[in-house]
């Protein structure tokens, strides 16, 4: 199983997801900058694995004082603002710092310490997602953007879940959108699966509900960046789309995520913001113009309301939206 980072020696490595599958790549960071540069740029992306990557971008800060790592855990909230499990990471070391005799050692302590979390809220999250599939037969399930071992730190949310299916002998394909237009469906998740010789398919992001007409999927489940107190869902753009043809087509869509993705200080997806990413995303591809001059709307996320969701799965419980 691959994993997006590791630390050695002072610095935290992290495996430059742009360039994936063609090329393995780390980026070695000394400093909270660095990181924070890896996540604005999605050299390291994923909810869960920001929010660890940002937990030691502020153990690399902590040799230059508690004023360094204050600074730096501004900036590196600034970096991508939707993903809620980055701030929730980034308060959870400022308390540890606020109580430390040696600075550097308690936050590298507490870095490791979200990691190790996150490895065991993911082996949760799988177990439980795959107790709502029936023992004895298998299924079709599609996923969109990754919610895997690279977007983690762990088995992954949502891919999780799909790799224990696999374990179990109930899962029988999945189904991957592209997921437009940074393809990390494409470039991540189709690289993570064929790794683990998982059987998948690759499929553009628009045909997804002609599959369903064709009753080829038999649940959709994906990851999220942010669930508001109504349990509304922020995830990677092209999401509410699945949820709204899962509906149509009463097939289960479920979410995968950790508790720490929930943010009590937002009532309901309305109140999310949504972070708009550049233009050339969309109109180039691989460096290469493929547009002409014009508008571009590019929202990084979109959000689902509760309603077309059949339970969100945490490490801790199920929920039933409805």
């Amino acid at each position: 199983m691959i994993k997006p980072f590791y630390y050695k020696d002072g610095t935290f490595h992290i495996l430059d997801q742009r360039l994936l599958p063609n090329e393995e790549t780390w980026i070695a960071c000394k400093t909270a900058d660095q990181v924070a540069e890896a996540i604005k740029t999605l050299a390291v992306r994923g909810a869960p694995a920001i929010g660890i990557a940002a937990a030691y971008g502020l153990a690399l800060a902590a040799p230059l004082g508690k004023k360094a790592v204050e600074e730096a855990s501004a900036f590196l909230v600034r970096a991508r603002p939707t993903a809620v499990n980055l701030e929730w990471a980034v308060r959870r070391m400022l308390a540890v710092s606020d109580n430390s005799g040696d600075l550097f050692a308690s936050l590298l302590e507490e870095a490791q310490k979200i990691w190790k979390e996150e490895i065991q809220a993911n082996e949760a999250m799988a177990d439980a997602g795959a107790d709502l599939f029936k023992t004895g037969a298998r299924y079709r399930i599609l996923t969109h953007c990754n919610a895997g071992s690279l977007a983690t730190g762990g088995i992954g949310t949502a891919v999780g879940v799909i790799r224990r299916l696999h374990e179990q002998g109930k899962l029988e394909r999945v189904y991957m959108d592209e997921t437009r237009p940074l393809l990390q469906g494409a470039r991540i998740t189709a690289h993570e699966m064929v790794s683990d010789n998982i059987p998948a398919t690759l499929i553009t992001d628009s045909m997804a509900g002609w599959l369903m007409k064709l009753s080829k999927i038999d649940a959709v489940i994906v990851g999220a960046d942010r669930i508001a107190r109504n349990l509304d869902v922020a995830n990677k753009i092209g999401t509410y789309s699945l949820a709204v043809l899962s509906h149509a087509h009463k097939i289960p869509f479920y979410i995968v995520a950790p508790e720490s993705t929930f943010d009590p200080n937002t009532q309901s997806g309305e109140e999310i913001v949504i972070e708009q990413r550049d233009e050339k995303e969309v109109t180039c591809f691989h460096g290469v113009v493929c547009a002409p001059d014009v508008d571009v709307f590019n929202p990084s996320f979109d959000v689902t309301p509760h309603h077309l969701i059949t339970a969100i799965i945490t490490q801790e419980k199920v929920y039933t939206p409805g």
